[in-house]
């Protein structure tokens, strides 16, 4: 699972800094610890200061998920930048994003931080708390029929800022004014109850456990824990004894008090409740902690330790009640009954590896591999060469040239197995500065990220999942790449449609469509090289001759009456460059024209038009026309079985699927033997062939899982 850790410590941006600043810190020792626990714990885990910048941050980092899998969540130990209800601050957003957390809600952390309104609420209840009234300035009227010695303390505040007995008016006022000074608050002021102190941490929700009380021992100075003493800087050692020594009438009854307070307060997860006994027995709630410290000298850590709860083990812990709060006791229901544990086990390792398959896809998208950089594509292919050989892959020399087409099987070969083609190639050529590598809430942007890095990394996703789980070497699997992709398959076609004689089927590894749409039907596609050349005219020439770009032009309008929508098939003009001398008019036009079919007699009908729309027919005009490359189209099917098996796969793990027809060839067109075929198992594209190219980031892992399940459950 994706765990943030939220904090505050350094940083204070905010739009202004106003109001009363927060004292409270973790350490970085103790947020360190957190981390490594949550590691240890198989969760990926990142930290961030919660500031104003945490929701950008957050979108960056929680994934959007796999039904199933769960969601990541925020490990809450933020006590907020300003303002008396900063304990409500990231909850209150993390709520409104709709991410899960650990710890209690705003509401049970108002009230907790509020000492008065908990007071109220624990008398409401019939909880045993110590009297108390409120003054609001130094030289307010004492009410309330209270006894010396008292305690004061802020109303809104914890670790124990300002707290200290007095003995008398002259040192409560000073107290107050202590505490109006310095923290501009109204001050509580309660009965002080000599006797024993202790805390008792509470873990777990309906009902939570209550752990062994802890009891403190003050030796010698004021019977209290003050500040100074959490801090360290009170010269003594607070004694920590647990489980306390009480009865075991006793031990019942103040676990049961801090149950029914931790109730009553609406708390989640954790908590600490602190306590006073009298020397008559007597238990009276001194205030409730909503964010029990997790230091490893706490008392909450040091409770924990003594029911086997180790540090590691309760950070884990708590995750895990979290967890169980927001999504039930199981990950897996919609797997238990029919998946095998390969198969949980295989959505475990893909699901629980998000980081590593991004930041992989990161890596492949910072080495380009245009199709004309032979420097960029050796380097590539040299490291996936690295690659498959760790996937335990052997290379395929009968179909394996190391220019245009490499291929690889697995030790179970990949005859009558399943064949991944894909290309390793990025068409076009790059033009300005490179795009970087960069992700956002739903999309992930960089160059060839669509149009090969995708697919290239879900395939690696997938077969890495495989091996360790220790399914891969008997699976009957090939993977084919190709290096030609820009120039329409002209070196690497006849290659596949060997291979394709030796498989039982093909998945090409291309774009598919948003909602989980992979491709079933692809058009066909010629693409034409046409060059007008004619004499070298003056500008306002007045002969009959026709000057050669409004010959090309007149031509090129008429271009237009071979589209329609019935016929499927388009025609257009993608460039247009032209040669002249000095202040003469083009002698010399180059164009090339792109046409789209699903109807292979209706594309040579529209050839031949286009050849003799352009057969130099006019004095001093000289036309030519080349084909440059064909791509065959990738035709529907009825009852394609992949379809059939993937879409039962994307129901078992809830993930969305579909089919959907594209207007661009693939690899797919050129299989042309009768074996299942299907396209689009890379990720869901936008702005594909373009600098803003990128990739649907939660389809990254459905398409990963796709992939491998699939090949995990069609060869068992």
């Amino acid at each position: 699972m994706k765990i943030a850790i939220v904090y505050n410590r350094e940083s204070q941006a905010v739009i202004n800094l106003f109001g009363q600043l927060n004292r409270e810190k973790y350490g970085l020792h103790t947020i360190k610890s957190i981390k490594d626990a949550l590691v240890a714990g198989g969760h990926q885990v990142k930290t961030f200061e919660g500031d104003k910048n945490i929701i950008e941050q957050l979108e960056k980092f929680m994934p959007s998920v796999v039904s199933g899998e769960r969601p990541g969540l925020v490990f809450n130990l933020s006590y907020g930048i300003q303002g008396k209800g900063r304990y409500m601050h990231i909850p209150g957003i993390l709520e409104m994003l709709g991410i899960p957390y650990v710890g209690s809600g705003p509401d049970t952390h108002a009230i907790a931080l509020d000492k008065v309104v908990t007071k109220l609420i624990l008398i409401q209840k019939g909880i045993p708390t110590p009297k108390f009234t409120v003054m609001y300035k130094p030289d307010a009227t004492i009410t309330g029929d209270l006894n010396y010695p008292m305690i004061v303390k802020p109303k809104d505040e914890a670790v124990s800022f300002g707290l200290k007995i007095v003995n008398n008016e002259v040192e409560l006022r000073d107290g107050v004014r202590n505490i109006y000074e310095n923290f501009n608050s109204p001050t509580l002021v309660e009965e002080y109850i000599s006797g024993r102190e202790f805390n008792v941490a509470l873990l777990g929700n309906h009902p939570p456990e209550a752990l062994p009380p802890v009891e403190l021992t003050f030796g010698d100075g004021p019977q209290i824990y003050t500040y100074e003493d959490k801090k360290s800087l009170s010269g003594r050692e607070v004694q920590k004894t647990c489980p306390a020594n009480l009865s075991e009438e006793l031990t019942e009854k103040i676990q049961q008090l801090a149950i029914d307070t931790f109730n009553a307060l609406g708390c989640y997860d954790s908590a600490r409740v602190d306590f006073r006994m009298n020397e008559k027995g007597d238990l009276y709630v001194l205030e409730v902690n909503s964010m029990a410290s997790l230091g490893a000298n706490g008392s909450f850590v040091f409770a924990a330790e003594k029911i086997g709860l180790d540090y590691n083990a309760l950070m884990n812990k708590l995750v895990e009640v979290a967890s169980e709060r927001y999504f039930g006791p199981l990950v897996f229901d919609h797997l238990s009954d029919n998946a095998s544990s390969h198969s949980v086990h295989l959505f475990n390792h893909i699901t629980n590896n998000r980081d590593k398959i991004e930041k992989e896809l990161k890596m492949w998208t910072n080495l380009p591999s245009w199709t004309e950089d032979q420097v960029g594509l050796k380097t590539v292919t040299r490291k996936l060469e690295e690659r498959m050989k760790k996937l335990g892959l052997k290379e395929v020399l009968e179909y394996t040239n190391r220019q245009s087409v490499w291929t690889w099987e697995t030790k179970g070969g990949l005859k009558d197995g399943t064949l991944l083609v894909l290309p390793i190639d990025i068409p076009g050529d790059r033009s300005g500065f490179p795009v970087p590598f960069n992700i956002d809430q739903e999309w992930i942007y960089g160059e060839g990220i669509a149009s090969s890095r995708g697919g290239l990394v879900t395939l690696l996703s997938a077969l890495t999942g495989l091996k360790d789980i220790k399914s891969l070497a008997n699976k009957k699997v090939g993977v084919l790449i190709y290096a030609d992709e820009g120039k329409g398959m002209r070196y690497s076609y006849d290659t596949l449609r060997k291979v394709a004689n030796d498989v039982k089927e093909v998945m090409v590894l291309q774009p598919g469509f948003k909602d989980g749409k992979v491709v079933d039907q692809r058009r066909g596609s010629k693409r034409f090289s046409i060059i007008v050349e004619g004499d070298s005219l003056r500008v306002g020439n007045h002969s009959n001759k026709i000057d050669v770009m409004s010959y090309f032009l007149e031509k090129a309008e008429k271009l237009k009456a071979l589209n329609g929508m019935d016929s499927k098939l388009s025609v257009v003009v993608q460039d247009i460059h032209s040669e002249r001398y000095s202040v003469l008019l083009p002698h010399r036009v180059r164009a090339s024209v792109y046409m789209t079919f699903l109807d292979e007699n209706k594309a040579k009908e529209a050839e031949t038009q286009i050849r003799a729309l352009f057969k130099s027919t006019t004095r001093g005009i000289q036309c030519y026309v080349e084909k440059l490359t064909e791509r065959p189209l990738y035709k529907r099917r009825r009852n394609n079985p992949l379809i059939e098996q993937l879409s039962g796969i994307s129901a078992e793990l809830n993930i969305p699927f579909g089919i959907e027809s594209s207007l661009l060839p693939s690899a797919a067109g050129e299989i042309h033997n009768n074996i299942p075929i299907l396209c689009g198992l890379a990720p869901a594209s936008k702005g594909l062939y373009t600098p803003n190219e990128a990739i649907h980031r939660g389809e990254l892992i459905q398409k990963s899982l796709l992939l491998g399940m699939y090949l995990l459950k069609n060869q068992d």
